[in-house]
């Protein structure tokens, strides 16, 4: 197990997690409840990174974070610095192509929280902000778990916009997935093999956790309850 590659990848999961909730919670409440009806358009451009393959989203964002790029000068020009083959620009890679495993779950629980509870508060006199953190973020808490839960563990085992995007710097962009691939390539099918056999368990919990806390908000009747 390379455990510097190990540490890496727990770090860039977890904050892009953490930015995904603090992006994802907004916007996934904004698709909930918006009467805009091209909205759809955004839910589009959220869950493309489903369908879209890994390495074509890699390459538009090496476009975008290039030196050429407005968005890559005007990095350069702040932080003195280039986006690509950095963990900076590993982690701004890895919040876009998980963002639809941290913004579909939030939206299905804050559709499914009771618009009798909002409408009642909202006539007892709380404002529409204190109404969201009081009542729909605590009726939504495990789909904001599951939210947390699978942008981690997309983040922990993707490959193709890692190595698009960052490259394979040791520690610096070697993840855990981007070794493993290294391992196989080097013939050292051992150390592959305890590899994958950690993130396959690994998977395997998360699984397992989220759907315990789907069928658990299924025993309860819902997250209005």
């Amino acid at each position: 197990m390379n455990w510097e590659a190990l540490w890496l990848s727990i770090k860039l999961a977890s904050l892009t997690s953490v930015l995904l909730l603090l992006l994802g919670i907004p916007l996934a409440h904004w698709i909930t409840t918006s009467p805009w009806r091209w909205k759809f358009l955004v839910e589009a451009v959220v869950a493309l990174p489903i369908v879209l393959p890994p390495t074509v989203l890699g390459f538009y964002l090496l476009v975008a974070f290039g030196q050429k790029s407005p968005l890559g000068t005007f990095y350069e020009s702040i932080v003195g610095t280039t986006l690509p083959f950095t963990f900076g620009g590993l982690l701004i890679a890895s919040v876009l192509y998980s963002l639809p495993f941290a913004v579909q779950p939030l939206a299905t629980a804050f559709a499914g929280v009771n618009p009798r509870l909002i409408q009642n508060s909202w006539v007892l006199g709380e404002s529409r902000w204190r109404t969201f953190l009081r009542i729909v973020l605590p009726l939504s808490r495990n789909g904001i778990i599951t939210a947390f839960i699978l942008s981690f563990a997309h983040t922990l085992g993707e490959f193709g916009v890692v190595l698009m995007v960052g490259g394979n710097i040791p520690g610096a962009t070697r993840t855990l997935s981007i070794d493993l691939y290294d391992q196989v390539q080097a013939l050292n099918h051992r150390s592959a093999a305890e590899t994958a056999l950690f993130l396959l368990i690994l998977s395997f919990l998360f699984l397992s956790v989220v759907t315990y806390l789907n069928r658990k908000q299924g025993a309860n009747g819902g997250p209005d309850r």
